[in-house]
């Protein structure tokens, strides 16, 4: 790239304006195929962060399902997903205001959603995800039912969840007995999954969380003497347990059960043999075993790693060395590793796969792919007939598809090639002879270059989770970084998925402590190697996130300054006030509550406050219910109280995680502000300045 002019690393003037994170954004979400059509969710941050319902016609013609009125989205276990289903143009789904389930004829030219559930008596006291198609005219569902509804006690402790039926008639809407209980009595359920005569879901209890135990089980499924689903029988077990988690059944059009479980260390496709129709028996094995992950956190519902063909074959998204890549297992060789399959998107190889349907031919699926010069894509894969068989050394072959179809073209971001910074998975050393993991980007410009006797400053990113991992493909939210002239180096400490089993647990008991560890090596690596100005560091994180950012700045001096988005800053106080879902997430991560709560105050940042001594931004919803504005505002005033540069930023109307665009744009202006004037550069954006109060 001759010609390009020197400039001071973080006053490039960037190709990519800071409103470009929102300007025609268009998450995809979850994806379903009904007939020829191909269905998927979709955020609109411009629209205040709303999901719409995207319909794709055989044709190439798409349209909405909804209209603006519509937010298909669950409040079930706090995070949501799984909120719709769609069956032959009927869709049902969850909308957001009320919490109530939905039915809406795609054909209808009225357009008029009809409520099938009751009002709940609280607001959001009713909420339903994990929704299904079931024939007969209902759709199975999860129902979180707060205290005071569905027969739970007012004084209840904790939501009631269940597997439920819904009429789609509508008739449940002013008769809630019309909804039939299928499946009761575990602190959480999930994932239901309807084959033939028979229902699979997932179970699990405190205090473990998704990725840690549960259960897959099966039971017979039929109808009574109305016409309503029924269970009969006891359930079984047919997979899992207290230290082996397993997510995603599916049932293939065969009638066999598969599912991902991580007893081998990695989360791995299994074949449940012969759950009969006259009891479920079956016995869970695995089938192509390979050293990834087939599978994943199961944070919110709706999650698609795999997905059986109408051919035999199995479809996967498999992840290894943090980068995801497209597998394809054959059932009549299950002792066979998996075929990798090359796909190219946006020019480069796919490194994320976030969502694996079968699609609407046998040898088809559609799947949602980036990579480090695409956003996330929704496309339809023709899977070739034969696959490459593995290498005589015990390797695998490698099966090259063909060019994908894609069903939504991805966003012009305005970016060159030259500009795009690209994954560069690294592993370093850490604390306790440690190997941790991230993904590095570069400063990268098509116009400017750094003096050869500077180096750039550092953005250390740190996922939410905390159990959970990066991804490494084309984000705006890293390139806005470094095309103005930053490195970004996004963390996969010790806790992170993709790295199997072992990785993951190296965070029990070691929150706080392994997460924060890993980080700063992290920048004491890329400062040692050169790479990076290790005066300039600075560190952020959201949620989990902010807990590692807070402690990292108040237990080090490797960080110049840091931010801090909804950040946890106090463990105890979430221990005692947070959700269900994560109620006991805690007794995993630090130690059970109350018994270790001395080490809870060890941890929490807010107990660690004496030992800051750099700057620090604190962003947060004035809506979240994970983590209150009392945490947020509690650092606040600690941090004024002694004196230290800080802004506080709250947005009214935001939760847990910003969605609407006009925040997503404000917090970034505000981070970009606050390194310029903590870090002594003088960014090329005109931005608006932070609250007179703050420096």
């Amino acid at each position: 790239m001759s010609g390009r002019e020197v400039r001071a690393y973080g006053t490039w003037p960037s190709p990519l304006a800071v409103e470009a994170l929102v300007a025609g954004a268009r998450a995809v979400g979850e994806v379903r195929v009904d007939g020829d059509d191909v269905w998927w969710s979709e955020s609109r941050p411009d629209e205040g962060g709303r999901i719409e319902l995207v319909r794709r016609r055989v044709d190439g013609t798409t349209s909405d399902a909804l209209g603006p009125d519509g937010n298909a989205r669950t409040g079930l276990y706090e995070y949501g997903g799984g909120a719709w289903c769609v069956e032959s143009g009927v869709v049902v789904f969850a909308q957001w205001d009320d919490q109530r389930l939905h039915r809406l004829v795609a054909d209808d030219p009225d357009g008029v959603a009809v409520p099938l559930t009751p009002e709940p008596a609280s607001a959001r006291g009713l909420r339903y995800g994990d929704v299904v198609a079931l024939n007969h005219g209902w759709v199975l569902a999860v129902r979180e039912a707060h205290p005071g509804e569905a027969g739970v006690p007012a004084d209840a402790p904790e939501p009631r969840h269940e597997i439920v039926a819904v009429p789609t008639d509508g008739s449940a809407a002013t008769d809630p007995d019309a909804i039939r209980v299928l499946v009761s009595g575990s602190d959480f359920v999930a994932s239901p999954v309807p084959g033939p005569a028979r229902l699979a879901w997932i179970r699990w209890g405190h205090p473990r969380m998704p990725w840690d135990g549960t259960e897959l089980c099966v039971a017979r499924l039929g109808l009574d003497t109305t016409g309503a689903p029924e269970l009969r029988g006891a359930e079984v077990v047919v997979a899992g347990g207290p230290e082996e988690s397993v997510v995603q059944p599916e049932w293939d059009r065969g009638g066999t059960l598969w599912a991902c479980s991580d007893r081998s260390g990695w989360w791995n496709l299994h074949r449940v043999a012969d759950p009969g129709a006259d009891g479920p028996d079956g016995t869970a094995h695995v089938v192509g075993p390979v050293e990834a992950e087939i599978g994943g956190p199961r944070w919110v519902g709706g999650l698609r790693w795999h997905a059986p063909l109408g051919d035999g074959r199995v479809l996967a998204s498999a992840t290894a060395g943090g980068t995801t890549s497209l597998v394809l297992v054959d059932p009549a060789t299950p002792a066979a590793p998996p075929v990798p399959v090359t796909l190219a998107v946006g020019g480069a190889p796919a490194s994320v796969v976030s969502q694996v349907v079968a699609g609407p031919g046998p040898s088809q699926a559609v799947v949602v792919v980036a990579s480090a010069t695409a956003e996330p894509t929704p496309v339809i894969l023709d899977l070739p007939a034969a696959l490459d068989a593995p290498g005589s050394d015990g390797g695998r072959g490698r099966t090259a598809l063909p060019a994908p179809g894609v069903l939504r073209e991805p966003r012009d971001v305005g970016l060159a090639p030259d500009d795009v910074a690209g994954p560069e998975p690294i592993s370093f050393p850490s604390a306790g002879g440690r190997t941790a993991h991230a993904v590095l980007y570069r400063p990268t410009s098509s116009r400017w270059v750094g003096p050869d006797d500077e180096r750039p400053p550092l953005v250390v990113m740190i996922h939410g989770g905390p159990t959970s991992a990066a991804r490494p493909m084309l984000d705006l939210r890293t390139q806005l970084w470094t095309t103005r002239g930053f490195a970004v180096v996004d963390v996969d400490y010790g806790g992170s998925t993709g790295y199997g089993r072992p990785y993951r647990r190296l965070l029990d008991g070691g929150w706080g402590v392994v997460d924060v560890e890993d980080c700063i090596a992290a920048a004491r690596f890329l400062a040692a190697e050169g790479i990076v100005d290790g005066d300039r560091m600075v560190i952020r994180g959201g949620s989990a996130g902010g807990l590692t950012t807070l402690a990292a700045l108040c237990t080090s001096d490797a960080f110049a300054a840091g931010t801090s988005l909804y950040g946890v800053t106090d463990l105890a106080a979430l221990a005692r006030d947070t959700h269900k879902f994560e109620s006991r997430y805690l007794d995993g991560l630090v130690g059970p509550w109350p018994e270790a709560e001395a080490t809870y105050a060890e941890r929490s940042p807010i107990n660690l406050l004496d030992g800051l001594a750099t700057p620090v931004l604190v962003l947060q919803g004035a809506d979240d219910m994970v983590v209150p504005p009392s945490q947020a505002e509690a650092v606040v005033a600690a941090v004024a109280a002694k004196g230290l540069p800080h802004a506080y930023l709250l947005f009214e109307g935001e939760g847990h995680g910003f969605r609407r665009s006009d925040t997503v744009v404000r917090a970034v202006q505000a981070e970009l502000a606050f390194y310029g004037q903590v870090l002594g550069f003088t960014p090329a954006d005109d931005l608006p300045p932070l609250p007179a109060s703050a420096l």
